[in-house]
């Protein structure tokens, strides 16, 4: 698709186990492949609700009695379902990250390959933004987002060289911060390293994590019996959470045993972490570093 080339299509939504007259939501509309393929194998009695708070994507909406685009964060999934009227659902999909479109349109700032003003933010209308983030966060805030977000062992010194440089003039757009980071970024890794500090400032900028978790904290309570989640994940950070998730319903420590050493789970892993084939990465490099993983409620 022109918009976003969605990553692992048909075995994301295979594994969602569709009812033709099931209800489904796609947390992530972006262009609605997945959305998309989801309508394809639901019948007239079947229904789809979907979720973006990028209003370009919003534009993408599919004409179809049985598709309904909320307008929201994900985080908010059951509040919104529940206005609608909906409070069990037979199967979730998400694929997290930032989408193609996203990444193409310069002045959104999400890319180290264009010069754009420092945004970063997904739903367009939300406040903070990269440059809040670079300029105002203190030295201490700003390491622990590029040590936690970024994964950089040298998260320290990048965040003094950031607030060194900013003393003298407000760093505003991509270029300018990577001038400012350029002795942190050897030709060699030029790209890795530059695509991970901007990872960990669009991490902060959106709040990905605690988006994540409030948004598996609500799955066991919407998903039907035998109901399905699917999601695709693109980072390590992302990716831990689920799988934890989906072990043992936390994201920290283990859960209590009872008197006989039994734990209960929320949730249960359908097979094994799937990852994209070799022509698809071929196709399409934005899926080489995608994991996904399938659960359901039992």
């Amino acid at each position: 698709m022109e918009y976003h080339n969605p990553v692992l299509l048909k075995e994301s939504v295979d594994g969602l186990n569709i009812k033709p007259d099931g209800v489904y939501v796609d947390v992530t509309f972006g262009g609605g492949g997945h959305s998309r393929e989801i309508l394809s194998r639901l019948n007239s009695n079947g229904k789809l609700y979907a979720f973006d708070q990028d209003e370009d994507a919003q534009r993408n909406v599919i004409d179809d009695p049985r598709f309904t685009l909320i307008p929201q964060n994900f985080r908010f999934i059951k509040r919104y379902l529940r206005f609608y009227g909906v409070k069990k659902v037979d199967g979730i999909l998400a694929d997290l990250g930032v989408s193609s479109h996203q990444f193409d349109e310069a002045e959104r700032g999400f890319s180290t390959r264009f010069d754009a003003d420092l945004d970063m933010r997904m739903n367009q209308a939300g406040g903070l933004s990269a440059f809040e983030v670079v300029n105002n966060y203190d030295e201490e805030k700003l390491s622990d987002v590029l040590f936690q977000y970024s994964e950089l062992r040298n998260a320290k010194a990048i965040a003094r060289k950031i607030v060194e440089a900013r003393s003298d003039k407000k760093i505003k757009t991509s270029f300018e911060l990577k001038e400012v980071l350029k002795e942190f970024v050897p030709k060699s890794v030029e790209h890795k390293i530059l695509a991970q500090i901007f990872q960990g400032i669009r991490i902060e900028v959106n709040q990905e994590i605690e988006v994540l978790k409030d948004f598996l904290l609500q799955i066991p309570e919407l998903l039907n019996d035998e109901g399905r989640l699917s999601v695709i994940s693109y980072h390590s950070l992302e990716d831990r959470l689920v799988k934890r998730f989906i072990r043992n319903g936390l994201f920290e420590g283990e859960p209590e045993k009872d008197m006989f050493g039994n734990v209960t789970v929320p949730m249960k892993k359908v097979g094994k972490l799937i990852v994209p084939s070799f022509s698809e990465i071929k196709e399409n490099n934005r899926a080489r570093s995608a994991k996904l993983r399938i659960a359901t409620i039992f």
